[in-house]
């Protein structure tokens, strides 16, 4: 089987690490060869704190995938998130020594360079810098300027920042699991990539992705991402809460979150009871179904109330910002009964469940387009779009390479000059892999 279109998603999650094995079909879409997946050991709300437990999760949800696949897995694309994940907004421009000149990708690197330069915290790095709109000489709401002429080039950028430690730390887990670092990309963007459609981040659509450890959500309008932010709060915390509430283990708390949890307590009669055994020798317990879901709604609301005001942070309540699309629930915690009208009455916004199956092959397993995996077919699309971008340039290079040879100039012009201002625009987290891997490299 060619390698080359084969890629490789591994979610390092806060519960679960799976990893993802996919390939384009002829239809292109994205076929799923093998799953894996361990529960994850080392890493609390997204951060990875234990190093070998990690390392251990991680070879344990890649031999489970390679034995699915009867592949061999050697480069994966990593998502991160994790509590240390904050965003901001920021705007700065450039102005042109030479006005004659149309404005070219250059340009733009500059202007993008510019905001590489602000100061953070210490330990923060800049992960992302996405453009939101350009300005030329005043001239407001451009999406595309090259190609355009202008002295002063001003742009408003979504700025993506994050603790650098945390993310050495999961390209460390990585190489040490015997597994080379494709990609990284930031886990709401690949969530958001598998469960929403082009039409609803045109008209605006809030996703939020529930895992284990951490909310996150991405804010899309006209077709950008206009804003992310990481809630350390997830459904263990939910599961944590049903066990202090009702004096049980874990497992059992786990298990009655899953079989028996609503997010709204009027569904649930006074008389529906649940009997949990008890530990050894001891009496079994009786909990009664309002109980449960009253535990479970009073966590709920608090993560939903948080996420509200990151999505009130972005302007949602002003008429330009408006979000049509509403709000699209995905990741593990989203599969929780009644949790999508809870949503709907705490926001007042249409609210559906988001299935990463819109670019799966038709014959996908069940349980592959379940909202737990969003994050792992994101990130398995995420490296497919990254092998194309490669062959894309390499087939660019050898047509430059023959077309030096030739001496035909005008032909190699049109050629690579749509193609750069894609491939400079996608590159940030390119360069951060880079970074990690050359930080990996010489750290050994």
């Amino acid at each position: 089987m060619d390698k080359q279109n084969i890629s490789v998603g591994l979610d390092i999650g806060t519960t679960k690490i799976v990893a993802m094995i996919g390939r384009k079909n002829e239809y292109d879409k994205v076929e799923i060869l093998g799953l894996g997946k361990a529960k994850s050991m080392g890493v609390h709300r997204g951060v990875v704190n234990n190093i070998t437990q990690t390392i251990q999760s991680i070879q344990q949800a890649v031999q489970e995938a390679e034995a699915a696949a009867a592949e061999k897995i050697e480069e994966v694309t990593v998502g991160i998130a994790g509590q240390h994940i904050r965003s901001l907004q920021h705007s700065d421009y450039i102005t042109r020594p030479n006005s004659d000149i149309v404005i070219n990708e250059d340009d733009i690197d500059r202007l993008i360079n510019q905001v590489h330069k602000l100061v953070m915290l210490p330990g923060e790095e800049i992960i992302h810098v996405l453009p939101q709109e350009f300005k030329i000489d005043g001239q407001a709401e451009i999406t595309e300027p090259i190609g355009m002429y202008g002295g002063r080039l001003e742009a408003n950028f979504h700025v993506v920042v994050g603790q650098v430690s945390s993310i050495r730390n999961i390209g460390r887990c990585v190489k040490s699991s015997g597994l080379a670092l494709e990609g990284i990309t930031l886990e709401p963007l690949a969530s958001a990539n598998a469960v929403l459609s082009r039409e609803e981040k045109e008209a605006g659509v809030a996703l939020i992705d529930i895992g284990g450890g951490t909310t996150d959500l991405a804010v899309f309008k006209d077709g950008i991402i206009r804003h992310t932010a990481v809630i350390p709060f997830g459904g263990n915390v939910i599961t944590e809460d049903i066990k202090e509430g009702c004096s049980i283990i874990e497992k059992q708390a786990e298990l009655l979150k899953v079989k028996f949890g609503s997010a709204w307590p009027g569904e649930n009669k006074d008389n529906e009871i649940v009997s949990i055994p008890g530990l050894r020798g001891r009496e079994p317990k009786e909990i009664t179904l309002k109980n449960l879901s009253k535990i479970i709604h009073a966590r709920v609301v608090e993560i939903i109330e948080q996420v509200f005001v990151e999505i009130k942070n972005y302007g949602h309540e002003e008429q330009k910002k408006k979000l049509i699309g509403g709000i699209v629930l995905t990741g593990g915690g989203s599969q929780l009964k009644h949790l999508k009208q809870l949503v709907e009455y705490i926001t007042g916004m249409d609210t559906r469940i988001g299935y990463p199956n819109e670019h799966l092959a038709g014959d996908s397993d069940e349980d592959i387009a379940s909202p737990l995996f969003a994050t792992a077919v994101g990130l398995v699309m995420d490296g497919l779009k990254r092998q194309e971008r490669k062959k894309a340039e390499q087939i660019e290079e050898e047509m430059v390479v023959e077309n030096d040879a030739e001496d035909v100039e005008e032909i190699e012009e049109p050629e690579t000059k749509p193609e750069e201002p894609i491939k400079e625009r996608r590159s940030f987290l390119d360069k951060l892999t880079d970074r990690v891997k050359d930080f990996l490299d010489n750290a050994e």
